[in-house]
């Protein structure tokens, strides 16, 4: 399977504006560029995508390792943080911080933390990224 997405650019690095499109359409000439990236301008930003790729890869594959434990999550609620520091004269994503909150009858709070931990590693995201990723995952009542 491949999946793909595009982007554009016209300017400068601080004066551009820039556009990221995927092939599927639900991102479609999606605003980027300088201040959105790095003043909180409006747009989106590379390191904003990422997080919610983690974040949604990461959902689905404990929805999977729940499942293979015999649990069905009621709810699995994922947000990813990415860091973004300066790096020599560069910049690098030096890290990203999963946090999950999951409702899932049934499940104990070592065996939650377990399949999050294995879930955290096998993520096929996790895996792309080179950064530090941790985790703080609970299980809800």
């Amino acid at each position: 399977m491949k999946k793909s997405a595009s982007a554009h650019w016209s300017g400068g690095i601080r004066d551009g504006q820039g556009s990221i499109s995927t092939d599927t359409g639900v991102l479609n000439e999606a605003p980027y560029g300088f201040r959105s990236r790095f003043e909180d301008g409006p747009g989106t930003n590379p390191e904003e995508l990422i997080a919610a790729a983690h974040a949604g890869c990461f959902s689905m594959a404990l929805s999977l390792g729940l499942g293979q434990a015999g649990l069905t999550a009621d709810s699995i609620d994922t947000r990813a943080v990415v860091t973004l520091d300066k790096d020599g004269d560069g910049f690098a994503i030096t890290a990203v911080h999963l946090s999950c909150r999951a409702r899932v009858p049934g499940a104990d709070a070592a065996g939650f933390a377990r399949i999050a931990q294995a879930t955290k590693e096998g993520c096929p995201v996790s895996k792309v990224l080179k950064a530090t990723i941790t985790l703080d995952a609970m299980l809800e009542d």
